[in-house]
């Protein structure tokens, strides 16, 4: 792959990046209807591949911010057009690496040496580069290390890239300003800890140390000696990222630990530690060839509060489903029902909200799941759809808390899914009483 010599720093570089790509756009637009006068049936798979083509070309050349937010919309396929899904799931581990002079810059302006005087050896073509950094491999006494290098400015231009990229995702989402706004708010939040790499190196050793009794989950040493704000120093974990596990055509028994070892990873730390990994992409992972899930990116950490914990497990592990003044009370305390609504838009609501999350909880109300059966993800889909066009679900509700854990658990499904695992769901319960 082409490497990157050069990355858009400053606000106006960054801005005018994305000027030129909406000027892109705008001439894609201009194309397809100009056809189209020519050809009335032709439909918008053309223009969705060309502007998918000009955005992920220009974000994944701003890195950041701005780059993660493609990663994020390309787990939610149910969002977005297919040609972006292909062209975005790109960003999750395979995002055009930045040049070896320029990594070597970054790691000296970081670090006050080179790699070369730190390491007895250091690959300068990066094994992986994703949205926030690169990683490389390097020796140290005999050891074989992962040293992920963040992008230079990444952690400068959070909150200016997300305005720009704000028009687009509005665009894409088609979600309302104030929705759109809880959205960013949260995402830039959760954006500032992720590049802060002395938090991650401090989170990794933590959730490490906490889920090093689950079975089958495996985790890489990390050195704080050889870290700091921007780079991370870790033991290399071989293995293979799920796309490249499931060309090996592995056995469903084999499919069936990953799965498992994925499903106790995540709810061992929801119920059991009240904070969960929320950054939930294959490139997080890697099949270890002893046929073990390596965790290697712990970045993006979500914490339940207890204000939202226990209303939104109690509907999904208890019978207050199935009492309606229990469920419409916790429907208030996450925000999903207003105070000002009219007893016609509660009931509207409670039916509606019902139905999603009797669908969202159908892995937790039996002792096994199989994910690898395409009508569950079929019925989350085309509900998802269908509220989309709802008007009444044009305003904001619910509780910010779901942005993240709701991408969480939908990205632990969809990895399930493309495992074709079985899973046993009951082995961490939601710990909540009716």
């Amino acid at each position: 792959m082409k490497t990157q010599k050069s990355i858009p720093t400053t606000k106006v570089e960054r801005s005018a990046k994305f000027v030129k790509t909406g000027i892109q756009i705008g001439g894609n637009y201009i194309k397809h209807y100009s056809k189209k006068l020519f050809n009335p049936e032709m439909d918008r798979e053309q223009l969705n591949e060309d502007n998918a083509t000009d955005i992920y070309k220009s974000l994944s050349e701003l890195k950041g911010s701005a780059l993660k937010i493609a990663q994020m919309l390309s787990m939610d396929k149910n969002i977005l057009p297919k040609s972006y899904v292909d062209k975005f799931t790109q960003s999750q581990y395979n995002a055009p690496p930045l040049s070896g002079p320029l990594i070597v810059r970054t790691f000296t302006k970081n670090f006050g040496k080179t790699p070369e005087n730190i390491f007895d050896s250091f690959n300068l073509s990066s094994s992986n580069a994703a949205s926030i950094g690169q990683v490389h491999q390097a020796m140290l006494n005999g050891k074989k290390l992962a040293i992920k290098i963040q992008y230079p400015g990444v952690g400068d231009s959070i909150s200016s890239d997300l305005k720009l990229v704000k028009p687009f995702a509005f665009r894409l989402l088609g979600m309302s300003e104030r929705e759109l706004n809880i959205y960013i708010k949260e995402v830039e939040e959760r954006l500032l800890e992720e590049t802060d790499y002395e938090l991650e190196v401090k989170r990794s050793i933590e959730f490490s140390e906490a889920c090093k009794n689950l079975d089958h989950v495996v985790f890489p040493k990390y050195y704080p000696a050889l870290s700091g704000k921007r780079i991370i120093t870790m033991d290399w974990i071989d293995g293979l990222h799920l796309k490249e596990f499931l060309q090996t055509n592995p056995s469903q028994e084999v499919r069936n630990k990953i799965g498992q070892a994925l499903w106790d990873f995540y709810n061992f730390q929801q119920h059991e530690l009240r904070a969960v990994h929320a950054d939930p992409h294959p490139g997080n992972f890697m099949i270890t060839p002893d046929e073990n899930l390596g965790v290697i990116d712990f970045g993006c950490i979500k914490e339940m509060p207890d204000d939202f914990y226990y209303p939104f497990f109690a509907l999904i592990s208890t019978d207050v489903i199935n009492d309606k003044n229990k469920t419409i009370d916790a429907f208030r305390k996450l925000d999903m029902i207003h105070t000002d609504d009219s007893p016609e838009q509660i009931e509207f609501y409670y039916k509606s909200y019902r139905e999603m999350i009797s669908l969202f909880a159908k892995p937790y109300t039996s002792k096994t799941f199989d994910f690898s059966k395409p009508d569950f993800f079929e019925q989350l889909y085309a509900y998802g759809e269908k509220i989309s066009k709802m008007p009444e679900f044009k305003q904001a509700r619910g509780v910010k808390h779901f942005i993240y854990v709701n991408r969480t658990n939908f990205g632990l499904y969809t990895i399930l899914h493309e495992l074709k695992a079985t899973v046993k769901t009951d082995t961490f319960k939601p710990n909540v009483t009716a």
